[in-house]
């Protein structure tokens, strides 16, 4: 008697075991995914507002543009006659060159130190080698940025000139982005906008004029067509 009791305690033992078991694997297996996609979550909220950088520019960009290009390109623009500041940014595969001029530089001031500022680019980057395509191969593009009001730029005698070459164009060239290229049209433009903003009153139709015209005169009355 007292061995089929053992028997059915290791049984109910074994039973409760397995039961275990199967529930402890079940319960891993429901939160695995909650895990995996609590640490995804977690991921991306340390990763906001960092750059990713792929795989897009793979065997492009060879030779690469340094650190030390990118100062020895500021030290020449700087000794430039009427250069202000200099910042130069190489974002992903464009080098952009930004040159603060003196305020009452000209348009033709400003293409003249935009040329000026490029030759020294490629004085250092030579052109052929950093922003011309080669064999499909892609290479950088590049903007030089000239103007003389860093603020104001509303005003009449602002002046801007974007001198740019991607690396498949054979020549860069120069615009002058504060002028528009038709001036005509771009002012007729504004005055579309304006006419739209305040549109002129036109009278009601609906109105009626009571009294006819006020020349001064007092208008005569009826003729009785009434029989005695």
């Amino acid at each position: 008697m007292s061995q089929n009791r053992k028997k059915v305690k290791s049984q109910s033992k074994r039973k409760l075991d397995r039961t275990s078991k199967i529930i402890l694997i079940g319960g891993a297996l429901i939160l695995i995914p909650f895990i995996i996609f609590g640490f995804i979550l977690l991921s991306a909220s340390f990763n906001t507002g960092k750059p990713i950088f792929g795989d897009r520019f793979k065997g492009d960009l060879d030779p690469a543009i340094t650190s030390s290009n990118i100062s020895a390109i500021e030290s020449k623009i700087k000794s430039q006659s009427g250069v202000e500041s200099v910042n130069v940014e190489l974002a992903s595969a464009t080098l952009r060159v930004y040159v603060d001029i003196t305020d009452s530089a000209s348009s033709e001031d400003a293409n003249r130190i935009a040329d000026a500022a490029y030759n020294d680019v490629i004085g250092v980057l030579p052109e052929a080698t950093y922003f011309t395509l080669q064999d499909g191969k892609k290479m950088y593009d590049i903007e030089v940025h000239v103007y003389n009001l860093a603020k104001d730029r509303d005003s009449e005698s602002f002046v801007y000139v974007i001198k740019n070459k991607s690396s498949n164009m054979a020549t860069a060239k120069n615009q002058i982005v504060s002028s528009p290229l038709d001036a005509e049209l771009a002012q007729q433009l504004r005055d579309d906008v304006e006419n739209r903003n305040n549109p002129t009153p036109t009278p009601d139709e609906n109105e009626m004029t009571v009294g006819g015209a006020d020349d001064g005169t007092e208008a005569e009355p009826e003729e009785s067509q009434a029989t005695e």
